[in-house]
């Protein structure tokens, strides 16, 4: 019976131990709804850069959002002469920082309503409320919103998207 308890014991340490080692690039692996976010990653040789320290606020948009684009744009973007563009456009999706839901929500209240993001790759993405749930727009007016929220890791937070943004 000792050793019962002494084997659940530590496979629920192990466990808790692996959770609290999940980075925002693992959130996304973990994700069914988030495999081409992650070949995007992979082909734009981010994957590094998201599992350093940060801390990182990433809005994640899901396989869904990735297919409201043109035809080909995705299997464009993934070329090897398209990095440098794709870089750009997944980087725009990254804050840096760890802005929870909570922050965001006092960010545009402190705000009068909205509050403008400054994304890694120097774009800008506002943030407002729309029907209670948080819309980002983009610099082209081109707006997601958030669908899920506060998926914690060890270097930030992600929040899952409905929509690609793209920086001007």
């Amino acid at each position: 019976m000792k050793k019962l308890f002494l084997v659940l014991i530590t496979t629920a340490v192990s466990t808790f131990s692996f959770a609290q080692k999940v980075d925002v690039v693992d959130i996304a692996i973990s994700s069914a709804d988030h495999t081409t976010l992650v070949a995007a990653v992979k082909a734009a040789d981010l994957v590094a850069t998201l599992k350093s320290a940060g801390p990182f606020t990433v809005f994640a948009p899901t396989n869904a959002a990735f297919d409201k684009l043109p035809g080909g744009t995705v299997a464009s973007l993934l070329k090897p002469e398209s990095k440098a563009a794709l870089a750009n456009i997944l980087t725009y999706h990254v804050v840096s920082g760890n802005l929870d839901a909570t922050s965001v929500l006092a960010a545009i209240k402190d705000g009068k309503g909205k509050v403008v993001l400054k994304t890694v790759s120097g774009g800008k993405l506002t943030a407002t409320l729309d029907n209670g749930k948080v819309k980002l727009t983009d610099e082209n007016g081109n707006s997601a919103l958030v669908i899920a929220a506060d998926l914690k890791g060890t270097n930030g937070v992600v929040h899952v998207i409905d929509a690609v943004l793209l920086p001007k």
